[in-house]
C-alpha cells in the first residue's frame, strides 16, 4: 500500500504546505516528479506558484514531466500525452528553468520524452524511464473538487508513476493547490490541444554544443534541452579542459573535468535517454566540430555565436559543410551583484562560493576545542595580510606566524645562532643581524639548502606558535588565526581546525609583486613559481577568499566568512 499525503486539499484554502499530514514524521523528500497537466498556455502564468509549493516539499532533484491534457479521472489508466516540439513548447521549458531559479536548493530536470518533433514517429511512451534519482513524492497541478487523503485521483496518480517512472517503493502522492485564481476542478476545462500555428522546431539527426558545463545551472539546463529537442540522433558536447579554462574567473574553482562530465551525463541521460550522448574534452576553441561529417547544427549562445561562424569557416576550409547555427538568449541573473555579471553563470557561482565551507574539516581529537584555528595562508601578493587584519577586527586573536619567523633568526632568538652558524658570516649585517636578502638568495633555488633552513626554521616557528595559542587559551579567546604563507609546506595543518586561503590570479599576484618588491616580470613570475599554485591550495583548503576587487569587495568576503564560522563553532 502506498502512504498518502494530503497537502492543502481545497476546503481547508490555505497556503502550500500549511496542512500537511504525513505518516512518521517526514515532510520534505530527497527527490520528486511533478506532473503538469494543465493547458500550456495557462500554465505559463502558473509556473511561479506551483514551482514555490514544490520547492517546500522536494528537497533537491525535482524532475518535471509535461502532460497537458492529461487526466486523472475515470476509470481508464491515464497514458503519458505525446507533445509536439514547438517554439510554445521550447518557450515554457525556459520559462520552467528561469522560474525555478529562484529555488536555488532544487535541481530542475525538464523531462523531454514525450516532446517530440513531427517529422519524427513518435516512440512508445509506455516504457518506464529509469531517472537516476528515483522519486519519492509525486506532485501534481491537477486540480479536482474531490478532497480527501484517499480520493481516487490520487490512487491513479500513484499508479500512473509507477507505471512511468522508476519511483521507489512507498510512494507518496500530494495533490498541489498552489495560492492562484481562480480556483477550479480540472476536469471541467476542455481537452488540450497543441498549438501548431508556429510551426515545429526544425530537427537535425546530429547536433553540437561546447562549453564548460562548471557546476551545472539553469542557463546550462535551458542550453542543453535546445539541443534535446533538436537532436534527433545524436547530441555531441565538448567540454572546456586545460588552457580554455586559463583566463576564466576563479579557474581554481572549476569543478574537475571527470565531475563535470558525470553530472553532465547524469542530466542528459535523464532528460532524453533515448538520444546518443558523445562527450569529449575541448583543449582548442574549435574540437571535433570542424572534422566531424556527421554534424548537422551547432547551438550557440548570443556571447558564442561568432565562434559558431568561426567553426563554419573552418569546417568550408576542411571541405564540410556548414552547420545551422540555432542561438539561444542569454538568461538573465535578477539577484546578481556588484563585480557579478548579469546573465546566470558558473563564474558567478563561483564567485558566490566564496567565504562559504567548500569542504567539511576533519575533527582532531588531539587539538583542542577552545580556541578555534582558523590557519590563513596564501601566495605572495594574495593579499593575505589585509584578509587577516579584517579578521582581527571582527573579533580573531591574530598571531603573525611570518612575523614569528623573523623574531626566530633576530639577535638573541631560538634560532639565531643554527642559521648564523650553518650559512655563514657573510649573511650578517654589521649590527649582527641576518640579513634576509642575502640568506634568500642563498636557499632560492637550491633545494638542499632550502631544506636545511627549514629544518632549523619551522620547528622552531611551531614551538613558538604553540605558545602563543596557549596564551590566547587562557585569555579565553575563541577564535585565532594563523597569518602564516607556508602553513601547508610546513605541515603545520595539525594546529589548525580550518584552513583559509587567500587567493589573486597569477597576472595580478605578478603586478603587486613588481610594483611593491620593484622585481622585473622574471623575478617575480619565478618567486611565483617556488610557491604552491592556488590550485595546490584550494585542494587543501577550507575556505577561499579572493582580493582581486575592491577593498569592500574583501571586506564583504571575510564578514560572510566570519559569520558562518559563528554558525559552525555555536558562538551566538
Amino acid at each position: 500500500m502506498s502512504l498518502e499525503l494530503t497537502l492543502c486539499c481545497p476546503p481547508c484554502n490555505l497556503l502550500p504546505c500549511s496542512c500537511v499530514s504525513v505518516p512518521g514524521t517526514m515532510s520534505v523528500f530527497r527527490s520528486g516528479l511533478l506532473v503538469l497537466t494543465a493547458p500550456l498556455s495557462a500554465l505559463s502564468l502558473r509556473l511561479v506558484p506551483i514551482l514555490a509549493s514544490a520547492s517546500r516539499i522536494v528537497e533537491n532533484t525535482l524532475y518535471i514531466h509535461l502532460q497537458p491534457g492529461l487526466s486523472l479521472t475515470g476509470s481508464s489508466q491515464p497514458r503519458s500525452t505525446y507533445v509536439p516540439a514547438t517554439p510554445e513548447v521550447y518557450s515554457l521549458i525556459n520559462k520552467l528553468y528561469v522560474d525555478a531559479d529562484a529555488h536555488s536548493h532544487l535541481d530542475v530536470r525538464v523531462l523531454l520524452t514525450n516532446i517530440r518533433n513531427q517529422n519524427l514517429t513518435p516512440q512508445s511512451l509506455s516504457s518506464v524511464q529509469n531517472l537516476s534519482h528515483p522519486p519519492e513524492v509525486i506532485l501534481t497541478d491537477f486540480q479536482t473538487s474531490d478532497g480527501g487523503q484517499y480520493n481516487p485521483v490520487k490512487q491513479r496518480l500513484e499508479r500512473y508513476a509507477t507505471s512511468c517512472y522508476s519511483c521507489r517503493p512507498n510512494l507518496i502522492s500530494v495533490l498541489l493547490y498552489p495560492d492562484y485564481e481562480p480556483m477550479m476542478d480540472q476536469s471541467e476545462l476542455p481537452p488540450w490541444k497543441p498549438d501548431l500555428d508556429g510551426g515545429a522546431l526544425r530537427s537535425y539527426s546530429d547536433v553540437v554544443v561546447g562549453g564548460t558545463f562548471d557546476r551545472l545551472h539553469n542557463a546550462h539546463k535551458i542550453l542543453l534541452s535546445a539541443c534535446c529537442l533538436l537532436a534527433e540522433n545524436r547530441l555531441l558536447v565538448g567540454v572546456s579542459d586545460k588552457d580554455l579554462l586559463e583566463n576564466k574567473i576563479l579557474k581554481e574553482l572549476i569543478q574537475p573535468y571527470e565531475q563535470r562530465v558525470e553530472k553532465l551525463c547524469e542530466f542528459l541521460v535523464d532528460v532524453k535517454p533515448s538520444l546518443r550522448y558523445d562527450i569529449v574534452p575541448l583543449v582548442d576553441p574549435y574540437g571535433p566540430s570542424i572534422t566531424d561529417p556527421d554534424l548537422e547544427c551547432i547551438v550557440v549562445s548570443e556571447e558564442t555565436r561568432q565562434g559558431g561562424v568561426a567553426v563554419n569557416k573552418k569546417r568550408l576550409e576542411n571541405g564540410l559543410s556548414e552547420l545551422a547555427l540555432h542561438e539561444i538568449l542569454l538568461v538573465k541573473d535578477p539577484g546578481h551583484g556588484e563585480n557579478e555579471e548579469e546573465k546566470i553563470s558558473s563564474s558567478t557561482i563561483r564567485q558566490r562560493l566564496l567565504g562559504t565551507l567548500l569542504q567539511p574539516p576533519q575533527k582532531d581529537p588531539a587539538l583542542p576545542s577552545r580556541p578555534y584555528v582558523i590557519g590563513l595562508t596564501g601566495g605572495t601578493g594574495s593579499g593575505k595580510s589585509s584578509i587577516a587584519r579584517y579578521l582581527e577586527r571582527l573579533g580573531a586573536f591574530l598571531i603573525d606566524v611570518d612575523k614569528l619567523g623573523h623574531e626566530a633568526y633576530a639577535p638573541g632568538g631560538p634560532a639565531y645562532e643554527q642559521v648564523a652558524e650553518e650559512f655563514g658570516e657573510d649573511i650578517m649585517n654589521e649590527d649582527g643581524t641576518i640579513n634576509r636578502k642575502i640568506l634568500g638568495a642563498k636557499v632560492f633555488g637550491n633545494q638542499e639548502r632550502l631544506k636545511c633552513l627549514t629544518d632549523i626554521m619551522w620547528p622552531v616557528i611551531a614551538k613558538m606558535t604553540k605558545r602563543q595559542l596557549n596564551e590566547a587559551a587562557a585569555q579565553g579567546k575563541a577564535v585565532c588565526v594563523l597569518d602564516v604563507a607556508v602553513l601547508l609546506e610546513a605541515g603545520w595543518t595539525d594546529m589548525v581546525h580550518e584552513v583559509w586561503m587567500a587567493s589573486v590570479p597569477e597576472k595580478e599576484a605578478l603586478r603587486r609583486i613588481m610594483a611593491r618588491d620593484g622585481l622585473s616580470e622574471e623575478a617575480a613570475r619565478n618567486r611565483l613559481q617556488s610557491q604552491l599554485s592556488n590550485s595546490q591550495r584550494v585542494k587543501q583548503s577550507h575556505v577561499v577568499l579572493c582580493t582581486l576587487w575592491k577593498p569592500e569587495a574583501t571586506q564583504k568576503q571575510v564578514e560572510k566568512a566570519w559569520a558562518l564560522l559563528q554558525q559552525r563553532i555555536g558562538q551566538d
